[in-house]
């Protein structure tokens, strides 16, 4: 690894890191049936590897955020407004309905096949339990998707995230734009002091206070508190496309940016591969550790509440930003000259959000084939992901091929 590959104007190693956030975003749904499916929850090794593979892999969702930022940041002010959204939105917004409309639709179809409805619950372990396949509990679920995801389709949860940061965008872009280094890291300070919200609100505000877990001026009837304005996933956003304008020296700065000014800012260099390495290593192994313990310590209660449990997982929080920023410095040093692998890097990216979209329809029947073999149980998650993702790659890929003009509707 000695420098950026650009092949054909592509930017390979971004195309690299779309990959291996995919696999993340895969593998965290690979351990969702260690928790739920009642034969493997109460064994202690597969809650223990569950915990170890979903602290590992939260970067994932911040990861896809922060390419977003990257790749669309600043949006060009001369393009109309409705051909920004015609162009980002529409993409995702076909595939997102018709997708959503065929998981609603899945249980009803399997009654439709004579099948038993134990298997919806196969298929998507969250609704074991609540199974139905019902024409009327499908339509319901189909009448929600303006509103929200159902239980039948989790992963659906980040495209109402996505076309919300779309149409916040070309708001957000005319203060990018105009904005000062200094001022973009000065955003990311307080963002990244907002990112400790949630663990002031769980620990510091009912221990100080009997409110409930309200800081900042929240409360029954505000739910938008002081750093509301900085904080979410347009952290994320800026910080990719910060890391993209900044070299590697400047880029710690966003933890404290009161020092220095611009112009030292322009002398900064870009860190070695191994000084690259050893600072991300540092990063992501505090991250990793702080998301481990809290989630394991937490999860070992047993009176803990979901929200509880979650707490440690929760994308926009220091620690997730610290493992997130780390891979993305890191792979952003991987170069990648072989012509083979990248072509199938970029078939991967266009193939890319419908395998996000086909993937979690396979999740459930790859964990009953692979779940109780004799494969040892640290194995699984990967051979689970892996095989998932070749899968889904390989059926885009396909409907690219046999429809490429109509393609784009089913798969963006």
């Amino acid at each position: 690894m000695t420098k950026n590959s650009i092949t054909d104007n592509r930017m390979v190693w971004l195309d690299v890191i779309r990959c291996v956030a995919m696999l993340m975003v895969i593998g965290v749904h690979c351990i969702d049936p260690f928790y739920i499916s009642p034969t493997m929850r109460v064994i202690p090794e597969y809650t223990h590897w569950a915990a170890i593979y979903g602290s590992l892999l939260r970067p994932s969702v911040p990861l896809f955020v922060m390419m977003t930022g990257l790749l669309l940041l600043p949006v060009r002010q001369e393009q109309p407004l409705g051909t920004f959204y015609k162009k980002r939105i529409f993409r995702v917004l076909f595939p997102f309905l018709i997708w959503s409309v065929l998981y609603s639709m899945f249980p009803w179809f399997t009654g439709l096949l004579g099948l038993p409805k134990e298997i919806i619950g196969d298929f998507f372990c969250y609704t074991q339990g609540h199974e139905s396949q019902s024409l009327m509990d499908s339509l319901k679920d189909v009448a929600m998707i303006p509103f929200n995801f159902s239980h039948k389709e989790n992963h659906m949860w980040y495209i109402y995230l996505l076309i919300g940061l779309y149409l916040y965008m070309p708001f957000f872009s005319a203060w990018v734009e105009r904005a000062s280094n200094k001022t973009k890291q000065v955003f990311l300070f307080i963002w990244i002091v907002s990112l400790f919200i949630p663990y002031i609100r769980e620990y510091v505000a009912n221990w100080l206070f009997d409110r409930s877990g309200y800081v900042f001026g929240t409360d029954t009837w505000n739910e938008f508190s002081m750093l509301y304005y900085f904080a979410g996933f347009n952290g994320y956003l800026l910080l990719g496309h910060y890391v993209k304008e900044n070299k590697d020296g400047n880029i710690l700065k966003i933890f404290w940016p009161f020092s220095g000014n611009g112009e030292s800012d322009r002398h900064n260099s870009n860190w070695s591969v191994w000084k690259t390495f050893l600072i991300c290593a540092v990063m992501f192994a505090v991250g990793y550790y702080v998301t481990y313990t809290g989630f394991s310590t937490t999860a070992a209660n047993p009176n803990a509440t979901e929200t509880e449990m979650e707490l440690y997982f929760t994308f926009c929080s220091p620690n997730v930003l610290l493992m997130t920023l780390a891979a993305f410095l890191l792979m952003k040093k991987v170069v990648v000259n072989t012509p083979v692998v990248v072509k199938a890097l970029a078939n991967m990216t266009k193939c890319g959000f419908g395998i996000y979209m086909v993937h979690y329809f396979v999740v459930g029947p790859f964990f009953l084939l692979i779940g109780p073999s004799e494969i040892p149980i640290p194995l699984q998650v990967p051979l689970m992901a892996v095989c998932i993702f070749l899968c889904s790659w390989a059926f885009t890929a396909a409907i690219y091929k046999v429809i490429p003009k109509k393609a784009k509707y089913f798969m963006g």
